[in-house]
């Protein structure tokens, strides 16, 4: 046991945040183990996959887990979901499949109307001074 009691609150500290850390790694593992389950029973996974997905990087901002690791698992999930074909078709992609409105003709004369301040020029380049010799 330290004596020093700056070394005590290190120990204390320790403790809370193993507590802590082990809490957001027992979420994260349960989270994914949820979204295999919904693999092996064929059910739709893609709300268990966003979970885990949450999960694993909530565990990286806390600094539970690196940030390989997270990425690397998210690979496994996906790669697993794809295998399984138990994800919903087309879930994300309806968002950047659809066609963005045309713009206006009127909206860019008006930005062309507005007074724009003139550009400066660029500054000359001075030519080296000429020494001159006494005589």
């Amino acid at each position: 046991m330290p004596i020093i009691q700056s070394a005590k609150k290190r120990v204390r500290r320790a403790e809370t945040q193993a507590i802590a850390n082990a809490k957001t790694k027992r979420s994260m593992r349960d989270k994914i183990k949820a979204f295999y389950a919904d693999i092996a029973a064929k059910k739709d996974t893609t709300k268990s996959q966003s979970a885990a997905y949450s999960a694993i990087d909530t565990a990286v901002k806390k600094n539970v887990i690196s940030k390989n690791r997270a990425a690397r698992k998210k690979s496994q999930l996906n790669t697993a979901s794809k295998e399984a074909g138990t994800t919903k078709p087309g879930t994300k992609k309806k968002a950047t499949t659809a066609k963005a409105p045309a713009k206006k003709p009127a909206a860019k004369k008006a930005t062309a109307t507005k007074a724009k301040a003139p550009a400066k020029k660029p500054a000359a380049k001075k030519s080296p001074a000429k020494k001159t010799t006494k005589k």
